[in-house]
């Protein structure tokens, strides 16, 4: 049989509580955020200085670190690979993200509208090649765009077409390192942008269809603006990664040929396996500000307007 216990008890004669929580409540919040700003800190913020200093020395992963200054900065912002890299990421950014974004879109649409059958079914493809290691996928189209056994030119041959060097001329690497970004993470941005399509009131589109506009009416004129703020992360997510594009260069091509598929992230690497660490650091670094400037310029031009 339970015993109830009295407020007077518990509080005591003058209203105060008996049983004192062991931590005081101004301090509680900081104490429950400790873990999570610790880990950051070990992780995130100490590394990012460290890496903010060895920019400005001569390191090659053992001894002392010499201090050369600017010398790092110079050497790069001089340098024609590390102009050509920013170069090369850029164009397939132009390949890239305007595709994908378009692309993401309409297919968000579709998926969202309720008439389609199977909606899930189509949502889960959609992210199966997102999920999928993207080694191996690399792998895969390093066969199927072989020049002399791959599938494609396969099929190019079965309609009288000549053979095309996807990944060994300059003029084809770039398109086939597209293609392979944008069948790989397209359906997360479709995923994305689907989630912001969700958010809109259907009662918007009912009303737009009674005073007669059309579905590309009203795709422009309410779909565009009010999912822009998830079109504009989606742009951000996505130029950062191709930016910081490594793997698919590395495995598909290694930044042939004649370095025209050598991104901003190969070309980082580049600086790490010769071990000037001095050199990779400072890099990585005008790569951040080079992402961050692009990242802000977008952000203005696609921000909501209040």
């Amino acid at each position: 049989m339970s015993t109830l216990v009295s407020p007077e008890r518990v509080r005591g004669g003058q209203g105060r509580p008996l049983l004192r929580p062991w931590l005081p409540r101004k301090v509680a919040p900081y104490v429950f955020v400790l873990p999570f700003v610790a880990i950051f800190v070990a992780f995130s913020v100490y590394p990012m200085l460290f890496t903010l200093r060895l920019s400005f020395t001569d390191w090659r992963g053992s001894g002392a670190a010499t201090w050369v200054g600017w010398d790092n900065y110079a050497y790069l912002l001089g340098n024609d690979m590390f102009w050509g890299s920013l170069a090369n990421s850029a164009v397939l950014w132009l390949m890239i993200v305007p595709v994908q974004v378009v692309l993401g879109l309409l297919v968000a649409v579709l998926l969202n509208n309720a008439k389609i059958r199977m909606r899930s079914f189509y949502r889960i493809a959609f992210l199966v090649p997102f999920v999928t290691p993207l080694v191996a996928v690399a792998q895969i189209w390093v066969v199927v765009f072989d020049q002399e056994f791959g599938a494609v030119n396969g099929l190019l041959d079965l309609v009288g077409l000549p053979d095309v060097g996807w990944l060994t001329t300059s003029a084809w690497a770039k398109p086939t390192l597209a293609l392979l970004f944008l069948w790989k993470t397209t359906g997360f941005i479709v995923i994305i942008l689907l989630s912001g399509l969700q958010s809109i009131d259907a009662s918007v589109y009912e009303a737009a269809s009674i005073d007669g506009a059309s579905r590309t009416r009203q795709l422009w004129s309410i779909t565009v603006p009010l999912v822009r703020r998830t079109l504009m992360f989606s742009v951000v997510l996505q130029t950062l990664a191709v930016f910081q594009m490594f793997a698919e260069p590395f495995v598909v091509t290694d930044g042939g040929p004649y370095n025209s598929t050598t991104t901003a992230g190969l070309h980082l690497y580049e600086h790490i396996t010769r071990g000037d660490l001095g050199t990779g650091a400072a890099n990585s670094f005008l790569l951040v500000v080079v992402v961050m400037g692009l990242s802000l310029l977008f952000v203005r031009f696609l921000r909501t307007e209040d």
